[in-house]
């Protein structure tokens, strides 16, 4: 039913490419990566509607008491678990993509600009700060010829922000680095790298750290060069001739759409879409030590610390091996060390499904990841959720996410639809929202079918959270139009 629903948005993403302050902690058990719920019989407690949009699933005693946050066109919206509206922020600015609530109750959201220079999926450019009043309280542009944020940003705990930006090197810089021009269907590349910015008064940043993908790279096609290796079978450093299991040598050949910053292991968690890898880096470092492969307390300086989905982008394995499938997301699980994502399902052998993932890295009580056998694991999955009734029901093959809530619930987005989910542990779904948004900003009416919301992501804070503190926040009424009736009560 769901597929049919959602039909003709499948078409329209073609147009748009790849683009809780709580720490209790979380429980998990060991399942592997075929569990499926025991029982679809429908929870006599849980409210459900044939609306096309807005809240139709609602159970209040295992739902996660909290706002959810995302943001469409040029707004970003806070709802309740009822769908109702709470708060609403606005900015002249298109997505550009992530958005996040501060403690103060303002937001930090990447916006898109124009850049004539550079074609980049997800592209977005500014960063601006906007508060609970809808001030533009601080903006800064990340975007010049050669340079653009896009896809993330990140608002760290000590008022610092990291930006995900990419660069165009030039065909000379390219060459000089090894890559073999056989490899380019273009003659530039695109590189990835993080700046930690303080933002200054209300448009003014100073550069307090910087990570580059550039710094580490390996690649045994020009031994001419300082970074070659006959054997790229390393696990610390990225192959700049690997290219993913579709042979993509595009322009955008990793298409990062992630950074996530964890203040209790000082680490960042990158998400390398373009070749179906997770990369963990030590923030321990300063920028010149971020440059080499020593320093920091991992001793590795700013080689990777840890990696997962694709053991042959380091020389082990195949593209058999592969795990993730064009993945958006991966952060976090709350205050432990596990990591949930968003596994797209794009060019997964099996069929066109999505998947929501938990793994488990190996790591020693020293906070040292370990190999076996060269290779990062784990081999198995700690919790999966897949469609309890068809798998291809459950599907989105760009954008999405998924969150650890606190009380054990996860809440997933599924971006092509607009629809946002949670779900308990066990995998019956105590919470649906569907996006009334498009993309273009139209406001859909309940009677309509729900085209073109996609949304990148959402994320639900608790309503303890200190945004909240002495704000409004009384329902303003469901987004959609003409809403029809819904029970929140149950």
């Amino acid at each position: 039913m769901k597929t049919k629903l959602y039909f003709f948005v499948f078409i329209l993403a073609f147009s748009f490419i790849n683009c809780s302050k709580e720490t209790k902690a979380l429980f998990i058990p060991e399942q592997d990566d075929t569990t499926q719920p025991t029982d679809t019989i429908p929870n006599p407690d849980t409210n459900t509607s044939a609306n096309n949009l807005g809240t139709t699933v609602l159970n209040n005693s295992k739902v996660y008491d909290g706002y959810t946050l995302f943001t469409s066109h040029k707004n970003t919206y806070l709802i309740d678990n009822c769908g109702s509206l709470i708060h609403e922020w606005n900015s002249t600015y298109l997505p550009g993509n992530s958005v996040y609530l501060l403690d103060d109750g303002s937001i930090l959201r990447a916006g898109k600009i124009d850049n004539p220079d550079l074609d980049y999926a997800g592209i977005g450019g500014i960063a601006e700060i906007i508060n609970w009043d809808n001030e533009v309280t601080w903006s800064y542009q990340f975007s010049t010829e050669t340079f653009t944020q896009h896809h993330d940003i990140f608002p760290m705990p000590n008022g610092n922000i990291l930006v995900l930006i990419a660069e165009k090197k030039t065909n000379q810089e390219v060459l000089d680095s090894g890559r073999n021009p056989e490899l380019l269907s273009e003659t530039n590349l695109y590189n990835e790298y993080i700046i930690e910015v303080t933002p200054i008064g209300t448009s003014e940043i100073n550069e307090v750290w910087k990570w580059s993908y550039w710094d580490h790279l390996v690649q045994n096609f020009d031994d001419t060069k300082t970074n070659f290796s006959s054997s790229i079978k390393d696990p610390y450093k990225l192959d700049l001739n690997f290219l993913s299991q579709d042979n993509n040598t595009d322009i955008d050949w990793l298409h990062v759409n992630s950074i996530q910053y964890n203040e209790r292991l000082d680490q960042i968690l990158i998400s390398a879409q373009g070749i179906n890898e997770l990369h963990i880096i030590d923030h321990s470092t300063t920028t010149a030590q971020a440059q080499t492969d020593t320093g920091g307390q991992s001793g590795k300086g700013g080689d990777f610390i840890y990696r997962y989905g694709n053991t042959a982008a380091y020389g082990e394995g195949d593209l058999t091996d592969l795990k993730l499938f064009r993945q958006h997301y991966p952060n976090w699980v709350l205050d432990t060390n596990k990591i949930i994502l968003y596994n797209n399902g794009n060019g997964r052998p099996e069929g066109a499904y999505s998947t929501v993932d938990i793994i488990n890295p190996p790591m020693t009580s020293n906070r040292e990841y370990t190999l076996t056998n060269n290779t990062y694991g784990p081999l198995n999955l700690d919790w999966t959720y897949i469609d309890p009734v068809d798998p291809i029901n459950f599907y989105s093959r760009i954008l999405s996410g998924a969150q650890a809530l606190p009380n054990g619930n996860f809440l997933v987005c599924e971006g092509l639809t607009g629809r946002f989910f949670e779900v308990t542990q066990e995998k019956e779904t105590v919470w649906q929202y569907i996006s009334p948004v498009q993309s273009s900003g139209t406001i859909l009416r309940d009677d309509q079918q729900p085209e073109g919301n996609l949304t990148f992501r959402a994320i639900k804070y608790a309503v303890t959270h200190p945004a909240f503190t002495n704000k409004d926040l009384n329902s303003k009424g469901p987004i959609e139009l003409n809403a029809a009736a819904f029970n929140c009560n149950n």
